[in-house]
C-alpha cells in the first residue's frame, strides 16, 4: 500500500508541515503527501499553488471545490475522501477542531493508521513529545496521537534533562513551576495582537495552565507521576518567540557545570549567548526549514543559576513550534514504520544546533 500522509490545515504548522514533509518525502519514506484547505481565499492562492509546486495534494469539502477551481487551485480530493485513502492524517487545525475531527471523520477511517493531532486538544489520544516518550508508543495499539504544544514540548525537555538527567534519574524531580511568556500571535497573523502584556487565568486548579497539566499527563504515559508541576502565563505585546521561566527543585544536589554537561548531550536541545528573542528568532529565520529550528528548546546559558545545589533556576526560548514540527514528523514515521522511525529521523538533523 502507498504510503500517504495527509495534512488538515495550513496555518502556522500545517503550512511547514506540508512543506517538511514533501521536500523530505523520500529519505522520510513516504510515497504522498495531501493536504485539506477549508476556505478559497485570493490571499491563500500564493501558499497553495507553492505547496501544489512541491508535490502535495488538495483536498476540500465537495461545496468548495468550484471556489477553488474559480481561483484557479484544483483540488484533486473531497475532504472524506482525502482522509479515507490516507495511511497517517496529521490534524493541524485550530483548538478543538481536531476533536470534532475525530467525531466526524477519523473515528470511520478503518484503514487509517493513525491520526495525529496538535496543540490544546486534551483527550485526542496518547500525548507525545520527541525525545520525551518514545518509548511509551505501542504499536498496534496507538492510532490516536496528541501533539503537545510547543511550551508543554519546552517544559518536559527541560524537566527531562535538568531534573531527570536524561531520564537517567526518574526520582530526582521534586518540583517544578514556570511562567510561560508567550508571544501575543505569529507573525504570518494580524489577529489576535495584544498591545501590552496580559496575564492569563490559572484555569486548572492543580496545574494552573494548560502547559503543566499536559507535562503531567506526558510523563504519565511512562507511569512517572510528578505531581507538583505548576505554570503560568502571560501574553506579551511581541511576535517573535515563546520564554520560560523555570524553578526546578530536585533531591540530588547538582551544580550548573553538571546542568549544562546534560543539555550538551542531548541534541534536541540548543544553548545561546544571546538573550533576546529577536536575535533567537531571527537565527531560525535564516537558518532554519520554514525559518523554524526543530530543537525543543534554547538555553541561553548565563541565565542558568543553581541555588544550594538543589535549586535550578533560568530562562529559555521555545523555538516558534519547530518542536512541534518535529513531533508531527516523529509520529508520522512512528505510526508508518515503528522499527525504524529512528534511522528515518535522520534526515532532519540538519535543524538540529548545538548553538544558536
Amino acid at each position: 500500500m502507498s504510503r500517504i500522509v495527509h495534512v488538515i490545515g495550513t496555518g502556522t504548522i500545517g503550512e511547514p508541515l506540508i512543506g517538511l514533509l514533501c521536500h523530505l518525502k523520500d529519505q522520510l519514506g513516504i510515497d504522498e503527501v495531501t493536504f485539506n484547505k477549508r476556505t478559497p481565499l485570493y490571499t491563500d492562492r500564493s501558499k497553495v499553488r507553492t505547496l501544489l509546486e512541491r508535490g502535495a495534494l488538495l483536498s476540500t469539502a465537495e461545496e468548495t471545490m468550484p471556489g477553488f477551481e474559480k481561483l484557479g487551485m484544483r483540488p484533486s480530493f473531497t475532504t472524506r475522501d482525502a482522509i479515507e485513502r490516507s495511511s497517517v492524517v496529521i490534524d493541524c487545525t485550530p483548538s478543538g477542531s481536531g476533536l470534532a475531527n475525530k467525531e466526524e471523520y477519523f473515528s470511520s477511517a478503518n484503514d487509517v493508521k493513525g491520526f495525529i493531532a496538535q496543540g490544546s486538544e486534551f483527550g485526542f489520544g496518547k500525548m507525545y513529545a520527541r525525545g520525551i516518550n518514545d518509548d511509551a508508543l505501542v504499536p498496534g495499539l496507538d492510532r490516536y496521537l496528541h501533539v503537545v504544544s510547543c511550551n508543554t514540548h519546552n517544559l518536559a525537555a527541560i524537566i527531562k534533562t535538568m531534573a531527570l538527567g536524561n531520564g537517567e534519574m526518574p526520582d530526582n524531580l521534586v518540583s517544578a513551576d514556570f511562567v510561560c511568556m508567550r508571544r501575543a500571535n505569529d507573525v504570518s497573523q494580524d489577529a489576535g495582537f495584544s498591545p501590552s502584556p496580559q496575564v492569563c487565568k490559572h484555569k486548572d486548579e492543580r496545574f494552573g495552565t494548560h502547559h503543566a497539566r499536559d507535562a503531567y499527563h506526558l510523563f504519565q504515559t511512562q507511569n512517572l507521576d510528578y505531581p507538583r508541576l505548576f505554570s503560568s502565563a502571560v501574553k506579551l505585546n511581541s511576535q517573535y518567540m515563546h520564554i520560560l521561566r523555570f524553578r526546578i527543585e530536585v533531591e540530588e544536589p547538582t551544580s550548573t557545570k553538571q546542568i549544562l554537561e546534560r543539555v550538551r548531550v542531548n541534541d534536541r536541545l540548543a544553548l545561546t549567548y544571546k538573550k533576546s528573542a529577536n536575535q533567537v528568532f531571527s537565527f531560525g529565520r535564516d537558518h532554519g526549514f520554514f525559518g523554524r529550528i526543530l530543537n525543543q528548546t534554547v538555553i541561553p546559558h548565563e541565565t542558568l543559576s543553581v541555588v544550594n545545589g538543589t535549586s535550578i533556576t533560568g530562562f529559555c526560548f521555545t523555538p516558534q513550534d519547530g518542536n512541534s514540527l518535529l513531533s508531527s514528523v516523529a509520529s508520522s514515521c512512528w505510526l508508518l514504520d515503528p522499527d525504524g522511525y529512528e534511522d528515518r529521523l535522520q534526515a532532519l538533523k540538519p535543524w538540529f544546533f548545538e548553538e544558536v
